[in-house]
């Protein structure tokens, strides 16, 4: 298992000894070349060589930031925040509110009447067909 272990690693021991045999070969310097001096040239072209397009134009680097940003600008602001405010303060399309309200004005209207908020013969009692005592036997009621 040692030998086995001693093989895998082995490439990474051959790695830094030519690393440190080579390194005086490898020199960085940071002056300038004579022919990089002499043979450099102007880059006349106002494209950046850079520049990775957004997906709207891919010819324009200025015509595809502006509709980024225009379509960043309407789906942001426009449809997130007056789209919220919009929903937020829309009419009640489900009348949940209509419901309430015409309880509070139904629970008004029969307290100035004197009359009980429910009416405790609200469905008439000769419709309801209750159980006698025989028929619920043994049958736990809870209440």
């Amino acid at each position: 298992m040692a030998a086995l272990i001693k093989l895998r690693h082995m490439s990474v021991v051959q790695r830094c000894v030519f690393n440190h045999y080579n390194k005086f070969n490898r020199t960085i310097t940071t002056s300038k070349k004579n022919s990089e001096s002499a043979s450099a040239t102007c880059d006349t072209s106002t494209e950046d060589k850079n520049w990775v397009s957004y997906g709207f134009d891919y010819n324009s680097k200025e015509e595809d930031t502006n509709v980024h940003n225009a379509s960043f600008f309407f789906a942001v602001s426009l449809c997130l925040v007056f789209g919220g405010f919009a929903w937020a303060y829309s009419p009640d399309v489900h009348m949940r509110d209509w419901a309430q309200r015409e309880a509070y004005l139904e629970l008004r209207r029969r307290e100035n009447a004197g009359l009980p908020p429910i009416s405790p013969d609200y469905v008439d009692p000769k419709t309801i067909k209750i159980p006698s005592e025989d028929e619920l036997c043994d049958v736990e009621i809870i209440i």
